[in-house]
């Protein structure tokens, strides 16, 4: 088996207040599940729309301290294993790492299995777990149930900075956590890293009110804006997929960047929540 997924983020709260949020049946079904149920020593189980094969639970509860929760899930026919861990990054502030065994980047790229979307949904799921901690409003799930694959935020920024975050390579890169080079005309290149997706291209440009790209295999994906009173509604799409087997991976990872776009224009000396690990955090 190869090395276990690990994502990393900072959460602005003491350890045992983001102990007690991994903990609390209440506050796993605002911020991660649709269902939830704790009682050790060995129940720890979420399950709903939101989340992968969640018709029913899957998890037994393996091992539970003050900074460690551990637990196993059963999925796509794999018994995996998931462990939250928790370390002090200064009185106020906690660095929280989920660890995931039986994630390949091979099935998420090929959508082969729902363990493909895992890294992208646990990012999600941190960035919610920190929104939660900090009162914000939380960014939409994935609903695994659903084809349609569209989300609306209501953003504290006018239409045309949200816009120019979108277009500009060095605020994309910065709030995405990733390098991205974005060529803004209709049939401007988007390309990520080192050249992967060489193939993405512009479709639509309306500055300050709409942008399309073109993926290629995940399909294509659409920001729309809108004024309200000042700030911004925008409203994500992603299309042009298969509707029997919907790109949930790449949508999740929309989705966790979108809640850093969010921060990015609202939190005053934003800095990322992503720390670096073994295989990155977006």
């Amino acid at each position: 088996m190869s090395d276990p997924m690990i994502v990393r983020a900072c959460v602005a709260a003491p350890l045992k207040k983001v102990h007690e949020a991994l903990t609390d049946p209440a506050a796993l079904r605002v911020w991660l599940a649709e269902h939830a149920e704790v009682d050790p020593p060995d129940r720890y189980e979420f399950w709903g729309r939101y989340t992968p094969e969640g018709s029913a639970p899957h998890q037994r509860l393996l091992h539970l301290d003050e900074r460690t929760v551990r637990f196993a899930w059963d999925l796509d026919g794999e018994r995996t294993t998931t462990e939250f861990s928790l370390e002090e990054d200064g009185p106020d502030a906690t660095i929280v790492s989920v660890s995931q065994t039986h994630f390949s980047f091979e099935e998420a790229l090929a959508e082969s299995s729902v363990r493909g979307v895992l890294m992208t949904y646990w990012c999600l799921a941190l960035a919610n777990l920190a929104e939660y901690i900090d009162g914000r409003p939380l960014t939409p799930k994935v609903d695994f149930t659903a084809p349609d694959l569209r989300a609306s935020v209501l953003i504290s920024a006018t239409p045309q900075a949200v816009f120019e975050s979108l277009v500009d390579s060095e605020a994309v890169t910065r709030w995405f956590g990733y390098p991205v080079e974005i060529d803004p005309v209709v049939g401007g290149r988007v390309a990520m890293g080192d050249g992967d997706g060489d193939g993405a291209k512009i479709l639509e440009l309306e500055p300050g009110a709409k942008l399309t790209i073109d993926w290629g295999s995940p399909g294509v994906s659409t920001w729309e804006l809108a004024d309200s009173d000042g700030k911004t509604r925008l409203t994500m799409i992603q299309s042009g997929f298969d509707g029997t087997r919907p790109p949930y991976a790449s949508w999740a990872g929309s989705l966790s960047g979108l809640s850093e776009l969010r921060r990015y224009h609202e939190i005053p000396n934003w800095a990322p929540i992503w720390r670096h690990s073994p295989t990155g955090a977006v």
